[in-house]
C-alpha cells in the first residue's frame, strides 16, 4: 500500500511541477517537507495538493478520505511535515475506512 500511496503523491507533485516555475524537488521525496517553515507549499497550495491526492486515493482504493481534516491539524506531529508522515497518515485513514487490504 505504501508504494501505491507514494506513487500518488509523486504524480501529484509532478503535475504541480508542470505549472510551477520553481520546481518541487522529488529526490529524497519521503523527507520532503510539505508545509511549515521549510515546506514547499503555502496553505492554499497545500489544500489544492491534498485535494488532488484525495481524488487519486479515491480512484486507486475506491474509498473517500479527508486529509485536510481537524484530526490532521490537531496531531502533535503534523502529517504535512514530510511525505513520509503523510503516507503514514493516509495509511491510517485507509485502514479506518476498511481499505487496508485493497
Amino acid at each position: 500500500m505504501t508504494d501505491r500511496i507514494l506513487r500518488i503523491i509523486i504524480d501529484a507533485i509532478d503535475d504541480i511541477n508542470t505549472m510551477r516555475e520553481e520546481k518541487i524537488p522529488t529526490e529524497n521525496v519521503l523527507d520532503l517537507c510539505l508545509y511549515g517553515n521549510d515546506g514547499v507549499f503555502e496553505s492554499m497550495y497545500l489544500v489544492a495538493f491534498l485535494a488532488q491526492v484525495e481524488e487519486s486515493i479515491e480512484d486507486e482504493f475506491e474509498v473517500e478520505v479527508t486529509l485536510a481534516s481537524e484530526k490532521a491539524v490537531s496531531l502533535r506531529v503534523s502529517p504535512f511535515s514530510s511525505v513520509r508522515r503523510l503516507i503514514a497518515f493516509i495509511e491510517e485513514e485507509l485502514q479506518l475506512v476498511g481499505a487496508g487490504a485493497a
